[in-house]
């Protein structure tokens, strides 16, 4: 049995189909004037939540990409350091072995000894040199000078604790190098973990005594200690270097991550606007066909059907 069909349903049909209609277009309109296909949890529940784990890791990426940054500036200016340490090295050695010839007057020697207490100084400066307001050669202990100026510098024991960067999940990366790996421990007879002939400072103060007493040998004889420091010096370098290698390599990756999670994010909330655009030009055409076919539904009255 087929029921009867009023103008009343049909006139409530009708409405409904414009109301349907014109929500389409309106949802089609919000994404075209967003630029997003996703505006609120309901309009995708699976793509919302693909969505939000994408912002999470490039927020976290991000975090891993300034530490990256921060561990890279932090590694050059050690390798800057490090370079400057060798440099005086050599200037060093070439006094000495000038010091160690038999034929300067003992005034020549006190001008080279003078010299060395000079570059001396200039290795303290550099020992107690600062990072964005932290001392570089102290270990975790950035708050506290590396070599107090009260103390013989040959006889300092700095921190050796290790200041790490998380530049992936997992992953830490040191970038601190301790003082007494890079000047030495203090020589033998000085209570430490360990003790080094060939800590810097100490070397330069046998070698000035040596030239002050017109002790050609004693200057000489220092010349092999100064070469294994310079040797150690190197080998700090390269470790640098090495992890220089390293942060720019996961530099890169984390660079190309980022690209893969943000594809990954426009794929799941960026609209394809072109597409919408000829679905929001379809959608208004049906909508505009649905009120032209309305308008000659409805308008029939009751003289219309009597006539």
């Amino acid at each position: 049995m087929v029921g009867r069909v009023t103008q009343g349903s049909i006139t409530n049909q009708l409405l409904r189909n414009i109301n349907k209609n014109l929500g389409q277009m309106q949802g089609l309109q919000e994404q075209l004037s967003t630029g997003m296909k996703i505006n609120r949890p309901s309009d995708d529940p699976v793509g919302i939540t693909y969505s939000l784990r994408y912002r999470s890791d490039l927020s976290l990426n991000d975090r891993y990409q300034t530490n990256v940054d921060s561990a890279t500036s932090w590694l050059d200016f050690n390798d800057t350091l490090l370079s400057q340490v060798s440099d005086i090295g050599k200037r060093i050695k070439e006094l000495a072995v000038n010091g160690s010839n038999g034929t300067n007057p003992q005034v020549a020697l006190d001008n080279i000894a003078g010299e060395m207490k000079q570059l001396k100084e200039q290795l303290v400066d550099i020992s107690n040199s600062q990072f964005k307001g932290k001392y570089v050669f102290n270990g975790q202990f950035t708050d506290k000078i590396s070599y107090d100026p009260s103390v013989n510098p040959a006889n300092v024991i700095t921190d050796t604790g290790d200041l790490d960067y998380a530049i992936n999940t997992g992953i830490q990366l040191t970038v601190n190098l301790t003082g007494n790996n890079v000047f030495g421990f203090p020589p033998t007879g000085v209570p430490a973990p360990k003790n080094e002939d060939d800590n810097l400072f100490h070397v330069i103060d046998q070698m000035v005594a040596s030239l002050e007493s017109g002790n050609y040998s004693g200057v000489s004889d220092q010349i092999s200690a100064l070469d294994s420091r310079m040797d150690k010096v190197l080998t700090q370098q390269a470790e640098v270097g090495a992890r220089v290698n390293r942060v720019e390599l996961m530099q890169q990756r984390l660079k190309d991550l980022n690209v893969n999670l943000e594809t990954l994010q426009s794929k799941t909330e960026d609209a394809d606007i072109e597409d919408l655009i000829i679905k929001s030009k379809v959608n208004e055409s049906v909508y505009q066909a649905s009120l032209s076919v309305g308008a000659k539904v409805i308008s029939p009255t009751l003289v219309d059907f009597l006539r």
